[in-house]
């Protein structure tokens, strides 16, 4: 489902209008016609429509991110696949205050990118990531990882973010990561182990136990890259439940 399939984000128009309008034939603002739906919410059905040509002309993910209701910021996805980036960290603990950001590790257009405590990781590479990205995606990292982030480098994480945490309980998916992809059927290559094992892998590192560093950078990357999987799986899911269901009237 693309950002020009959508209407809901305009005044007066809410979900039942939406789908009144997919199932007129109006699926798309090429589509629009005035005769559909009163006046004034034909004028800004019309200024939304010029708008947002223009902010898609200019890749403006964040003015998109702001008007799309929460629940319904999936469908930015499409338009801005290549400019969003896959975060997960690794911790130490729950809380930045008595516990560090281990691995942090980047997916986006194909490449992926790890920084590791004590080497790479620091204020300077998180930033000249970060400021690539026109959107951000993680699983809870809007409770967790933005937070320790900020918390721990005292920097500020403003970017649009998508939270598959959020998206997947749409299409009633609950759980941790790695339960949500055994649900949809999503493999996994690399070692099978947990958040306390990650902690473990670090510690053991400190200790100077060799391989155990490489062992927490490929399950940091694989639950990173795995985030991109999820997303296309779950859009697409979304774009048959809300967009297609609604076409049909179902």
């Amino acid at each position: 489902m693309r950002i020009e399939n959508s209407f809901i984000p305009v005044t007066g128009v809410g979900a039942g209008t939406e789908r009144k309008l997919w199932q007129s034939g109006i699926t798309h603002w090429d589509e629009f016609d005035r005769a559909a739906v009163s006046d004034r919410k034909a004028d800004n059905i019309e200024q939304f429509i010029e708008e947002g040509y223009d902010r898609l002309e200019a890749g403006d993910a964040r003015h998109f991110n702001s008007i799309f209701p929460s629940g319904e910021q999936w469908r930015i996805y499409e338009n801005f696949a290549s400019d969003v980036c896959f975060f997960d960290i690794e911790t130490t603990g729950l809380s930045h205050k008595n516990s560090v950001v281990t691995t942090v590790s980047f997916h986006q257009d194909g490449e992926t990118t790890t920084l590791i405590r004590d080497d790479n990781l620091t204020v300077d590479a998180l930033d000249n990531i970060f400021s690539e990205a026109k959107i951000i995606a993680s699983f809870n990292g809007k409770r967790f990882d933005v937070p320790f982030l900020e918390g721990s480098f005292d920097i500020d994480i403003d970017h649009p973010h998508i939270d598959l945490m959020y998206t997947c309980k749409k299409l009633g998916l609950s759980g941790g990561l790695k339960q949500i992809e055994k649900d949809i059927g999503i493999d996994r290559d690399e070692p099978d182990i947990t958040g306390r094992d990650a902690v473990r892998l670090w510690r053991e590192h400190e200790r100077g136990k060799d391989g155990s560093l490489d062992t927490l950078v490929k399950y940091n990357r694989a639950d990173t890259v795995n985030l991109e999987t999820l997303m296309q799986t779950v859009t697409s899911q979304l774009h048959k439940d809300v967009f297609e269901a609604g076409c049909n009237g179902n």
